[in-house]
């Protein structure tokens, strides 16, 4: 089953999981609600996803804006033009110049069908995702909640949404991932919103800069 949510939806969803949860009542109460962070179902954004790993927004946002300049519109033939050379100038790192280019062949031979995603459950997508290197479970879920609106995705490899839960529910040091997911099973059907207020808080009571699973949020 495929279940997604509209933007126009969000603040009453907010709503809905604060009078199951009182401490993200208290986000919301103390802090306002998030922002809906949603990209196009484009292979820029996929691009912009795989630029965010281990690195934070700002860095990778300056990457993507930089690849803009030089190619003006990210498609996966303008991205095989260019050189590793031209892609370092880019700020790409030797990594995500090669992460990139896997995903601009994986397009253009039809490995992934980015349209076609839309209709496919979520762990298809993962499926088809994660065969591509460079892409593994964290970009996946970062593209299922932002490019395709999935509803009840928590994405356990990113320590800022990690950590606010901890924050938040006065779990453990130590918890496993396991227990973690569980305690997140409460947010039903829609983790995805529960994990945009965990960043909410998160960017609201920074304790300190640290790398993410995913992205470094600063």
């Amino acid at each position: 089953m495929i279940h997604t949510f509209e933007p126009a939806d969000f603040q009453r969803i907010c709503d809905d999981l604060a009078v199951s949860d009182p401490e993200l009542d208290v986000v919301i109460q103390l802090h306002g609600y998030p922002l809906c962070w949603n990209r196009p179902n484009s292979f820029e954004s996929l691009v912009h996803i795989i630029l965010e790993q281990q690195v934070s927004l700002a860095s990778a946002l300056a990457a993507l804006n930089k690849l803009k300049e030089r190619i003006a519109e990210v498609t996966p033939e303008n991205v095989l033009q260019l050189s590793d050379e031209e892609l370092h100038a880019c700020y790409f790192s030797r990594q995500k110049t090669i992460y990139v280019k896997n995903l601009a062949e994986a397009v253009l031979n039809g490995k992934l069908d980015l349209a076609a995603m839309e209709l496919l459950p979520d762990e298809e997508i993962r499926h088809h995702l994660t065969s591509v290197k460079g892409i593994g479970n964290w970009t996946s879920d970062i593209y299922l909640m932002f490019a395709l609106q999935r509803a009840d995705v928590f994405p356990i490899g990113d320590l800022a949404a990690v950590n606010a839960m901890k924050r938040l529910k006065n779990v453990k040091r130590g918890t496993s991932q396991e227990a973690i997911l569980k305690l997140a099973e409460h947010w039903k059907p829609y983790r995805t919103v529960a994990t945009m207020l965990l960043w909410h808080y998160y960017l609201a009571n920074p304790v300190k800069r640290f790398r993410t699973g995913g992205i470094k949020v600063v």
